[in-house]
């Protein structure tokens, strides 16, 4: 692999003359937003470590109370601010500066807007001097919003340079976290398409703080990105096919997919709206497993299924697992792709760990038919044949991305008239079933299986999506975490030669060189049915809990 320069590694995507102006205005009017104060040395920016996790805290325009307030999870931020001993001003202004840092050495952000987000903490503190109480459970927590969320007079897009806008109205989501108390500062990068597990765009190539020959993921890596890099501390993102849960488990941070129609998605830019083959969720990116239940708990709670009728109104319910012993499913792998060395080293620690302890009943879970599933969602993502894509990409002048034109190509994409389209549904929906009768004919609570097939990826490279598409065709709610380990290429190593169970493996095995993806994060994903989203963020922490002691 020929080293690339910083510069190079960067770079956006391409496109013709008249792409390029527009492009090029973009990049210089987000640029123009960072302070000249928070710009980092040139010679940081020409050159910088492949872990470059450490910089915010070395380039020395933090100061130490900064420093400690990026340090928080979000929830450590809002009882702060809620006991008086932290200002909704003093919070956004660390975690902006961060941000700003974070961007110009991952090219995580689109939009970057602080003056706005103090102007809100400003009133949010007025408030809380003259009332003497908080409005809201996040009461002045920062919260960066990923690239499709509309928020009121910021720059968002529905994942091509064609349908870029200034946005007239905030969201569902935005709506209701502002009524929470929330406040807005950046806005976070997201691939082509929105449909990648990298994230590349007009904006340039988000980079894996943790060494960055490696992808953040996507399609939320703008967010996965900062949260590592300590700009935000709660970020929202969206997954359809693993958007959330690739990059959290990339960037060694938590993420959630609630089941689909929980949490609202009302007013998201797209450009498939009424395509309702798989729904897509929203749901938290953050530091902590207690935020990603704030998170839930909060917005839940705010009752979004009152504004929009496709949200379901059901209320998160988090059992008390000491009354009962939970039973652990672990896939060591789904049948079609076999892990790199470094995640099967974290499941057989998590097997053991769990093994040993009083608390819960492993067993081992038998994947079904993971193949079959993953055609089918593979072929319900695009019924148009990938049509729409092609004419967004054609009528703005923007380039390809390769991994765009994997994501639309045959076998598994093609134009559907509708009675195929009837047929499709039909094949999802008995696939749906037969899944359900094996869950309970395996008898478990969670299943605890790998979020990718590895770590963090190589840029380009992410061409398959099986350990998290698969939860989205049945809508299970998936929780992922880090499990403390990194890839280390001195055990983590073959130790004899794979032999391949498909095709998807053998490519899967080719890429795997244990010195590449030395020091990234190797994290795990808890699983459970449909609308068991509380039963999930309990596993999760008993699990969590066990397998790190």
């Amino acid at each position: 692999m020929v080293a690339m320069s910083f510069k190079e590694k960067i770079k956006g995507i391409g496109g013709d003359a008249s792409y390029e102006a527009k492009a090029r205005v973009l990049r210089e009017q987000l640029e123009a937003k960072i302070p000249a104060g928070l710009k980092l040395p040139p010679a940081i920016l020409e050159d910088p470590p492949l872990d470059i996790t450490h910089i915010p805290e070395t380039c020395g325009l933090l100061n130490a109370q900064e420093l400690a307030i990026t340090e928080l999870d979000a929830t450590a931020v809002c009882q702060k601010i809620a006991a008086g001993e932290l200002t909704a001003v003093e919070a956004v202004t660390a975690l902006g500066k961060r941000a700003a840092i974070a961007h110009q050495l991952t090219a995580c952000l689109v939009d970057f807007f602080l003056d706005e987000g103090i102007k809100q903490a400003q009133q949010l503190d007025e408030y809380f001097q003259r009332e003497g109480k908080v409005i809201g459970p996040f009461h002045g927590l920062p919260i960066s919003v990923k690239g499709h969320y509309p928020v009121k007079g910021t720059v968002g897009c529905g994942g091509f340079l064609v349908d870029m806008e200034t946005s007239t109205v905030d969201c569902d989501m935005i709506s209701i976290l502002r009524s929470l108390g929330a406040v807005f500062y950046v806005k976070t990068n997201q691939p082509q398409s929105i449909m990648h597990l990298e994230s590349m765009s007009t904006y340039g190539r988000v980079l894996n703080p943790h060494n960055t020959d490696l992808t953040p993921g996507g399609s939320s890596g703008g967010e996965s990105a900062l949260i590592a890099m300590k700009g935000s501390c709660m970020g929202l993102g969206t997954d359809g096919g693993g958007s959330i849960r690739g990059p959290a488990a990339h960037c060694g941070i938590y993420g959630i997919r609630p089941s689909s129609r929980t949490t609202p998605t009302y007013g998201l830019l797209w450009y498939q709206h009424g395509q309702d083959g798989v729904f897509s969720s929203t749901g938290p990116m953050c530091r902590s497993a207690r935020d990603m239940r704030l998170f839930l708990e909060a917005v839940l709670g705010a009752n979004p299924a009152l504004r929009d009728p496709d949200v379901l109104p059901i209320p998160l319910k988090v059992p008390d697992l000491t009354q009962k012993k939970l039973r652990v499913g672990i896939m060591m792998h789904d049948g079609v792709v076999m892990p790199h060395p470094p995640t099967v080293r974290a499941l057989n620690l998590a097997k053991a760990k769990l093994e040993a302890s009083s608390e819960v009943e492993v067993v081992d879970y038998i994947p079904y038919d993971h193949d079959r599933g993953y055609s089918i969602i593979r072929e319900l993502y695009y019924e148009d044949g990938g049509a729409t894509i092609r004419r967004l990409l054609e009528e703005g002048g923007e380039e390809m991305h390769p991994l765009t034109e994997w994501v639309i190509s045959p076998p598994c994409v093609k134009n559907h008239d509708a009675a195929e389209i009837w047929k499709l549904r039909d094949r999802r929906d008995n696939y749906r079933r037969e899944y359900s009768d094996h869950w309970w004919s395996q008898n478990v609570d969670v299943v605890v299986c790998p979020p990718y097939q590895g770590t963090a990826s190589r840029h380009d490279t992410a061409k398959y999506w099986g350990y998290t598409a698969i939860w989205n065709l049945l809508d299970y709610p998936g929780a992922v975490f880090p499990t403390g380990l990194v890839a280390d290429p001195a055990v983590d190593i073959y130790q004899e030669t794979p032999s391949p169970m498909s095709a998807a493996d053998e490519y899967n095995i080719s890429l795997y060189d244990a010195a590449i993806f030395k020091g990234a994060p190797v994290s795990l994903q808890t699983v459970s049915r449909r609308f068991s989203d509380g039963l999930v963020l309990a596993a999760q922490d008993v699990i969590e809990r066990i397998i790190k002691s």
